[in-house]
C-alpha cells in the first residue's frame, strides 16, 4: 500500500513538471536556462556552496587584487545595464505598451521578439551578477555577504526564469525597464570604488543610491497593486508574486537603509 501511495505521488510529481516544461512561451523555449528549471537551479546550487565553502577555504589565504578585473566588470555592468534599459524603452515604445495594463504578446512579430529577447538579456544579467559575490568572497569582503546580498540575487533569478519562461513582455517589462536603471547608476559607484581610496570623496552619493533602489520598489508595488484590481489580462499569479516579493524587499532595504545611515547618524550626534 506505501509503495502503490509513493508511486501516485511520484506521477503527480512527474506531471508537474511535465506541466512546467510544457506551459511555456514557445518563443523562449529553446533559449539558453529556459526550458526546464533544473541548469539554473544547478548554477543557483553551485552559488550557494561557495558561499558556504569559499570562506572557508579563503580563511588562511590572503586578499586577491582583483581591482583591474573590478574596474572592466563594473563598467561593462555599465553598459549591459544600459543596453537593456534602451531596449526595454524602445521596445515598450514602438509596440505602444501601456503603463496600466499591458498583456504579453505572444506573436513572434519583430517587436513582440524583441520584447522578449530583452527580457531574456535582463534575466542572464542576473545570472552574470552572480559574480558580484564570488568578488566579495575572493577580496575578504565576508560583512558584505549578508542575508539580503543573497537572498536578492538568488530570487531574482528565479522570478525572471519563470518570467521569461511564461510571461517574456506585457506588465513585467517595467521592473526590467526600472531596474535596469538603477543598475547602471549601481555599477557606475561601484566602478568608480573599484579605483580605490583616491576615489572616495567622490562617492558620497551612496546613500541616495540606496534611495533610489528603495524608489523602484514602491513604483513596482504601486503598479502592481494597481493590476491585481485592473481587469487586465495578465496572470494574477505573477503579479501576486511580485506584489509579495517588492514587500519583502522594501522590508530588506528599508532595513538596510535605517541601520547603514539613521542608526550612524543618530550615533555621531551621541
Amino acid at each position: 500500500m506505501k509503495g502503490f501511495h509513493a508511486l501516485a505521488i511520484w506521477q503527480k510529481l512527474q506531471l508537474f513538471y511535465q506541466g512546467i516544461l510544457g506551459n511555456g512561451d514557445k518563443r523562449t523555449d529553446s533559449w539558453p536556462l529556459v526550458y526546464s528549471p533544473v541548469p539554473i537551479s544547478s548554477i543557483l546550487l553551485c552559488y550557494l556552496l561557495i558561499i558556504w565553502l569559499g570562506p572557508k577555504l579563503m580563511k588562511n589565504r590572503q586578499p586577491v587584487n582583483l581591482k583591474p578585473i573590478l574596474i572592466v566588470y563594473n563598467f561593462a555592468m555599465v553598459c549591459l545595464s544600459a543596453y537593456m534599459f534602451y531596449e526595454f524603452t524602445a521596445s515598450s515604445w514602438l509596440a505602444k505598451y501601456s503603463l496600466l495594463c499591458q498583456p504579453v504578446d505572444y506573436s513572434d512579430s519583430p517587436q513582440a521578439t524583441r520584447m522578449a529577447r530583452v527580457c531574456w538579456w535582463f534575466y542572464f544579467s542576473k545570472v552574470i551578477e552572480l559574480s558580484d559575490t564570488i568578488f566579495f568572497i575572493l577580496r575578504k569582503k565576508n560583512s558584505q555577504l549578508t542575508f539580503l546580498h543573497v537572498y536578492h540575487h538568488t530570487t531574482m533569478i528565479f522570478n525572471w526564469w519563470a518570467g521569461v519562461k511564461y510571461v517574456a513582455g506585457g506588465q513585467s517589462f517595467l521592473i526590467g525597464l526600472i531596474n535596469s536603471l538603477v543598475h547602471v547608476v549601481m555599477y557606475l559607484y561601484y566602478g568608480l570604488a573599484a579605483f580605490g581610496p583616491s576615489m572616495t570623496k567622490y562617492l558620497w552619493w551612496k546613500r541616495y543610491l540606496t534611495s533610489l533602489q528603495l524608489l523602484q520598489f514602491f513604483i513596482v508595488t504601486i503598479h502592481t497593486t494597481y493590476n491585481l484590481f485592473a481587469d487586465c489580462d495578465f496572470p494574477d499569479s505573477m503579479n501576486m508574486a511580485v506584489f509579495a516579493y517588492s514587500l519583502s524587499l522594501i522590508a530588506l532595504f528599508s532595513n538596510f537603509y535605517y541601520k547603514s545611515y539613521l542608526t550612524k547618524t543618530k550615533t555621531k550626534e551621541t
